[in-house]
């Protein structure tokens, strides 16, 4: 099951990311000083859609946006798609400090392989929901359909690429482990020069350590440049079955250790990243 899937199941809905200068771009103001954690995802169902939290005590000040279209409905008016009866309250979701520049994640389906099969089609709709206003400034684009080296086609999805705006990110993961350098390799023969990565740490999952996933980082780092990746720090663990629950604070705090250098958004804050798991973490 990939985290898409699985998040929307334990949540219970029917149905974790951009480039040079980005770092400019995510800040509309001077840099806070380095957190625990730089950003954080929502992903967007119709379980949750009014994300509160305190985010910005671990030193969060971005928001990443899995999607606002998915499964051909919207979460944001205007778009020219249908839209759900009760959409979010983009008004205060911009004015909170942990959302003080947002990276918009566009159109994708919740089932990862017909996602896949459609991505030409995913960046179409894209490309058309980029150009509507939005009630909120976007920092910079995401588009969500996820890549791994077990996906045959994925350097196809590089030229499609094009027909979207800049700043632009996707995301990536290693369930299959071909190691940290193979995987820069592959990432980099195929993703656009002007595009940047997020990387699911994969130890959400128990796919490798902490300690593993900082060779990735490293490994990316060295092969797209500093300003081109991103660490998506997976804060859940399995539950048993499909289900998952939120890391504790003592799993979670390795990961904080290990990605000091990278900056790290956490996936995903609203069903995870709690007040008391806040609280923990912030005494040390």
């Amino acid at each position: 099951m990939d985290r898409r899937t699985a998040l929307m199941v334990a949540g219970g809905a029917a149905g974790a990311l951009g480039l040079l200068g980005l770092d400019r771009l995510l800040n509309r103001e001077a840099p806070p000083p380095k957190g625990l954690i730089d950003g954080i995802v929502w992903q967007l169902y119709d379980g949750s859609l009014d994300p509160y939290g305190e985010w910005e005590r671990l030193g969060v000040h971005a928001l990443l946006l899995q999607w606002i279209v998915v499964n051909g409905t919207a979460f944001v008016p205007g778009l020219g798609v249908q839209t759900i009866e009760d959409p979010p309250n983009w008004e205060r979701i911009a004015r909170e400090p942990w959302a003080r520049s947002i990276i918009v994640g566009l159109a994708s389906m919740s089932n990862e392989p017909e996602a896949r099969r459609n991505v030409a089609a995913l960046v179409e709709l894209s490309a058309n929901i980029a150009r509507r206003p939005l009630p909120f400034r976007a920092d910079g684009f995401y588009f969500p359909v996820e890549a791994d080296p077990t996906w045959m086609d994925a350097p196809k999805m590089g030229p499609l690429l094009a027909a979207l705006p800049r700043p632009l990110w996707v995301s990536a993961y290693d369930n299959s482990n071909i190691g940290a350098a193979p995987f820069a390799d592959w990432i980099d023969s195929w993703l656009p020069k002007d595009v940047g990565l997020f990387f699911q740490d994969g130890v959400g999952l128990h796919m490798r350590t902490a300690e593993s996933a900082r060779l990735y980082g490293e490994a990316l780092t060295a092969k797209l440049g500093r300003d081109r990746f991103r660490m998506i720090l997976e804060a859940f663990r399995p539950a048993g079955g499909d289900a998952l629950r939120p890391a504790t604070a003592a799993e979670i705090r390795p990961q904080i250790a290990a990605y000091r250098d990278f900056e790290t958004f956490a996936f995903e804050a609203p069903n995870y990243l709690k007040r008391k798991l806040i609280n923990e973490l912030l005494r040390g």
